[in-house]
């Protein structure tokens, strides 16, 4: 058996995953893969046992909502064969496996440093050094833009090679602020300490990540959760996806220029992150959530306040909405505006709108559904031209679904538990994985216990990882007066990137 198949949030023993040795690793996965663009590549990693590497793959297929899972060990000496060779998917796997441990591969076309982590394998790789494209020219130059932003965003660097005004090429770098998440979830032993860490990987999905982790957890301890936790997670998601898609709006409405835009979207998604912070007490949705219980019971009283919101919110998100989609200036800058083709988003193996903008289904929700999505029969929103235009329309039915969803999961408030601490423990020699659909696509956690319970490994995977390349393809052969819309047409996170 090359694989076992597992489902979300499934946890099994870590000694039913089938070990390979590298070759036949290699060509297992690389067939999942051949041909199949209902099934993708959601983790592949490596952690430290016994003096050697023990390689994980883990890949998901939409259709029969299962995700296959393999392994091999390998040493750090070996010279190997890159699965990047033959399917870009694994690109960014393998440029962090051989950050981190310094294996070297035969093949990959584009084997740089990933993410400069404190604990890299050669720390004379520095990020001041790091070795961005070229090309000796005298009719091209280079722009760069970072790694400090005017703003509040995070640091990451972006070069482009121009010719005059034309973007011929976009390489974009983090490593600026890593900060080494995934090791203090193995330092940090506290239930609390670990959720605040998850709260944390980015700040605008605060409930996307630390839902994949208390599903995890939950899992690893062998616990099932009451509907109620699973419907607080499901209502939480769901407004943070609205508040996210709807201050986006106003983003690109200000990236062109359509003031009115700006301010009456900005102004919409106030009063949704508002209702977050009566709800929890923070307006990110921090506190929220927490495995085993919920500190902030969804009340019928909160339900009436959240439908005032939406009497207050719908008509002018339609009219702002439908003067935004009948704007010719605005229409214009938006529509074939930083393509991605459908070729190219199933070769990169973007996840989230990335991937729905051209034509490619990848929804969690629908593919791999936990908490009460299941229920709910999620029809993802699917667009086919790749551009600017595409990716805003998607939003834009989101958010209008997203009101749906809510109207329908309020109408039947289930009934909380009294809030009790929780104090079930994780299984030993145990691995788990949690999918959840933020609001920017597919988010991944991995775990695994050692012999005491305790975790060896926890893995975290950001849309971003995925869906940065998009955005470097998105703006070749665009003007550079087009990168700020490109970018916030995508609005990736430097934070989830920069772990």
């Amino acid at each position: 058996m090359q694989h076992i198949s597992i489902n979300n949030n499934q946890s099994i023993a870590l000694s039913e995953i089938p070990e390979l040795i590298y070759s036949e690793f290699m060509k297992g996965n690389l067939e999942l893969l051949s041909g199949k663009p209902e099934r993708h590549c959601v983790n592949y990693f490596g952690y430290k046992t016994s003096g050697s590497i023990k390689l994980i793959c883990c890949i998901a297929d939409d259709v029969v909502h299962q995700i296959f899972v393999s392994s091999a060990i390998v040493d750090a000496v070996s010279i190997l064969p890159s699965f990047t060779a033959q399917n870009h998917n694994f690109e960014k796997f393998e440029r962090e496996i051989h950050e981190n441990f310094g294996i070297p591969y035969s093949d990959h076309p584009w084997l740089k440093p990933l993410r400069y982590a404190h604990d890299r394998f050669d720390k004379s790789q520095v990020i001041g050094k790091y070795p961005f494209y070229k090309v000796e020219s005298e009719e091209l130059h280079e722009v760069g833009v970072g790694p400090i932003h005017a703003g509040i965003i995070e640091p990451g660097h972006f070069r482009f090679i121009c010719n005059g005004e034309q973007i011929m090429h976009l390489e974009i770098q983090f490593g600026y602020q890593h900060r080494g998440i995934e090791n203090l979830f193995l330092q940090k032993k506290k239930l609390l300490e670990r959720t605040t860490l998850a709260e944390n990987i980015a700040g605008d999905t605060a409930v996307g990540h630390s839902t994949a982790f208390v599903n995890l957890w939950e899992s690893l301890c062998g616990y099932t959760p009451d509907p109620s936790l699973d419907f607080a997670r499901t209502v939480a998601l769901e407004l943070e996806r609205m508040a996210n898609h709807t201050g986006d709006l106003s983003g690109v409405c200000a990236d062109i220029a359509y003031q009115l835009g700006n301010s009456v979207y900005g102004r919409l998604r106030t009063p949704i992150i508002n209702f977050l912070q009566e709800w929890g007490g923070n307006r990110l949705g921090k506190g929220l959530i927490r495995a085993g219980k919920i500190n902030f019971p969804f009340t019928q009283t909160l339900a009436d306040r959240l439908t005032e919101v939406f009497k207050a919110y719908e008509p002018d998100f339609n009219e702002i909405t439908e003067k935004l989609f009948k704007l010719p200036s605005a229409l214009s800058r938006m529509e074939k505006t930083g393509v991605v083709t459908y070729d190219e988003v199933l070769e990169i193996g973007t996840v989230g709108m990335a991937a729905r903008m051209s034509g490619l289904n990848r929804d969690i929700r629908a593919s791999h559904p936990s908490n009460l999505y299941g229920s709910i029969l999620h029809k993802p929103v699917i667009k086919h031209h790749g551009d600017v235009y595409s990716r805003v329309q998607i939003r834009k039915e989101e958010i209008r679904q997203s009101i749906g969803y809510l109207k329908q999961l309020i109408a039947n408030i289930p009934e909380f538990k009294k809030s009790e601490e929780f104090t079930a423990t994780p299984l030993s020699d145990r691995f788990v994985i949690s999918l959840v659909e933020g609001w920017r696509g597919e988010i991944c956690h991995c775990a695994i216990t050692d012999h005491s319970g305790n975790l060896v490994i926890y893995k975290i995977k950001d849309p971003s990882y995925h869906n940065w390349m998009a955005l470097a393809q998105a703006v070749r052969n665009n003007d550079i007066s087009d990168f700020p819309i490109c970018n916030k047409s995508f609005s990736l996170s430097y934070s989830g990137q920069d772990l």
